[in-house]
């Protein structure tokens, strides 16, 4: 497997698809990377000499932030939201939707397990 931005890539994918396994590198950018490097996009990991793989670490590593960097800038802006109080920041700190998503049907993945509430027990006269 190769290595690279701290992740091993599968050898028997082509480069294009490879390069998505590295957090915040999709199809576009992936493909994006390979032109810049001279690479053939359709070319398999497991056929790329030191030379490519090489050429594509430098690439990654001076125009993209990839993996912890990245994920430590999306903290920070959440953080931000948080400490100013907007109404992102709300929406982050209950853990609902932040889009304009309705909440009564959907948004499970949010708000997550149903918490179940028993029914009010009927007055008796």
């Amino acid at each position: 497997m190769a290595r690279v931005s701290g992740v091993d890539i599968p050898d028997n994918k082509r480069g294009v698809i490879s390069l998505t396994y590295i957090f915040g590198l999709g199809k576009s950018s992936s493909a994006k990377i390979l032109e810049m490097a001279g690479v053939d996009a359709d070319k398999k990991v497991s056929d790329w000499t030191d030379d490519e793989a090489n050429s594509i670490r430098t690439v990654i590593s001076e125009n993209f932030k990839t993996e912890g960097v990245l994920k430590s800038e999306v903290q920070m802006s959440i953080k931000r939201l948080l400490d100013i109080g907007c109404y992102r920041g709300l929406r982050h700190r209950k853990g609902l939707p932040l889009r304009g998503q309705r909440t009564k049907n959907n948004s499970r993945t949010r708000k997550g397990k149903r918490k179940t509430i028993a029914n009010k027990k009927k007055a008796t006269k």
